[in-house]
């Protein structure tokens, strides 16, 4: 069985171009797509469908890099983040701190936004800092867990913060 780097042809890393990811995607998509595959059988039909729904799956899961690191780290064999739910004290601590600052801007009625910026910018920090140690060592895969839990972490709070749902 051919894992989601393979179904779009794209090399086995997390450092990889989005614009590729989607273009490879795309290309895919119109050779595969269900509606193109007017004079097929229904056998081929099914394929098709079949097909599509994989290349879909592949997409949505390489194209975030949050998801494309889980993925990476399911198939380094990493463990999950039932098993590895560890996270830094101080970060936990700040993460209290912010949800408390959160709640108080909400109800003094101040404005978020810089609040939003300073999670987006630590959010993309530790995706970084994955990317650098999915790069220069896989062997660390407990560490890349932890930074994964603390980008969860800080996900969950800015969907607080925007008032949107949690669909993890």
């Amino acid at each position: 069985m051919t894992d989601y780097f393979e179904r779009l042809g794209l090399p086995r890393r997390f450092s990889i171009d989005a614009t590729e990811v989607e273009r490879r995607y795309l290309a895919l998509s119109r050779e595969c797509h269900p509606d193109l595959q007017g004079d097929a059988s229904e056998d081929e039909q099914f394929a098709a469908i079949e097909k599509t729904a994989s290349l879909n799956q592949a997409y949505t899961t390489l194209k975030d890099p949050f998801r494309r690191a889980e993925y990476l780290l399911h198939l380094s064999g990493g463990p999950t983040a039932g098993q590895e739910k560890s996270l830094d004290q101080s970060f936990l601590l700040e993460m209290m701190e912010t949800r408390e600052r959160m709640d108080e801007l909400r109800d003094a009625g101040g404005d978020l936004r810089e609040l939003e910026t300073d999670l987006e910018r630590q959010y993309n920090e530790i995706l970084a800092d994955v990317a650098g140690r999915f790069e220069n060592s896989k062997d660390d895969l407990v560490m890349i867990r932890r930074r994964l839990n603390a980008a969860k972490t800080i996900q969950s709070l800015l969907r607080d913060l925007r008032g949107t749902p949690d669909l993890t």
